[in-house]
């Protein structure tokens, strides 16, 4: 065998044995996997998923954590509830007033939530490298200080029947920062007169939060609705750098919104908004398009 076939061989086995033990130094780690739903987490630890899983319940949770210090790693695998269909009321993965759960690698589909950590008691949380497909109401809820959301997908969140007049993908209360995500396709159903408000990203409460490195795109919003990339209530001194938001042009529609003067943005790229900025300081940078 010649010199250089030997090398690339060496070079296969190398590639080979290191990815070996990296699944296995992943598995490692796990306190104990996930194999049924619904699933009630009762010990700290890392929770794991080693198949995909799916449930067609239409309340409840898939996923209860039920003490503080608990991460799901999905592995990558799905969390389905699409079978429950448009009228389903539960949420893939909840945690009320817990501190400290992670949620990683998943592809979560189909819930009313995908996500659902409430409780002004939380906080600590980590929703990261995470798909959030078809969620009927939002991809996640996630409340309390010290929380952050970085590098999710959030793709055709809507539709939903038991909440018609509005759509989210992503919803944070407190102290939270959210970071380089992607939300693409928000579509409310529709109240009774056929009117619906998508929302990319609601912001609500936060007083020093970092809003960096977004894209929100693909709102659609019904009848007099209206469309938000980025919306901010009750909120204080933001930050709200380097995203971009892409809307239809409609009217009434909103770039970036603040609750006052005290939120800053800077360096984002605003484009397809009836309203680019309002209410929140212009620190420069910042490039809007009609």
């Amino acid at each position: 065998m010649s010199t250089r076939r030997l090398a690339l061989l060496a070079g296969a086995c190398l590639w080979l044995a290191a990815a070996q033990v990296s699944a296995a130094e992943t598995y490692n780690t796990c306190a104990g996997f996930i194999d049924t739903l619904p699933a009630n987490i009762t010990t700290q630890g890392t929770w794991c998923l080693r198949h995909d899983l799916s449930t067609a319940i239409t309340s409840g949770n898939a996923i209860t954590i039920n003490t503080n210090n608990v991460t799901i790693d999905c592995n990558d695998f799905k969390l389905g509830g699409l079978a429950a269909g448009a009228g389903t009321e539960a949420f893939g993965i909840y945690a009320g007033n817990r501190r400290n759960a992670t949620v990683r690698r998943c592809n979560i589909r189909g819930f009313y939530r995908g996500v659902q950590f409430p409780g002004s008691a939380g906080g600590g949380h980590v929703i990261e490298d995470n798909r959030f497909d078809s969620n009927t109401a939002f991809g996640v809820y996630v409340r309390g200080d010290g929380s952050v959301l970085r590098r999710n997908q959030f793709t055709d969140t809507g539709g939903s029947t038991a909440l018609t007049s509005y759509a989210i993908g992503l919803y944070v209360v407190d102290a939270v920062d959210v970071l380089d995500n992607t939300v693409s396709g928000v579509l409310p159903s529709g109240d009774g007169s056929g009117n619906g408000d998508a929302y990319g990203i609601y912001i609500s409460s936060n007083p020093n939060g970092s809003i960096g490195g977004n894209r929100v795109r693909g709102l659609v919003k019904l009848g007099t609705g209206v469309a938000y990339g980025i919306y901010n209530i009750v909120s204080g001194r933001i930050s709200l750098d380097g995203n971009q938001v892409i809307g239809d042009g409609s009217a009434g529609s909103i770039g970036l919104r603040c609750s006052s003067a005290s939120g800053s943005t800077k360096d984002n790229i605003i484009n397809g908004f009836a309203t680019g900025i309002d209410t929140c300081t212009n620190n420069g940078g910042n490039v809007i398009k009609p």
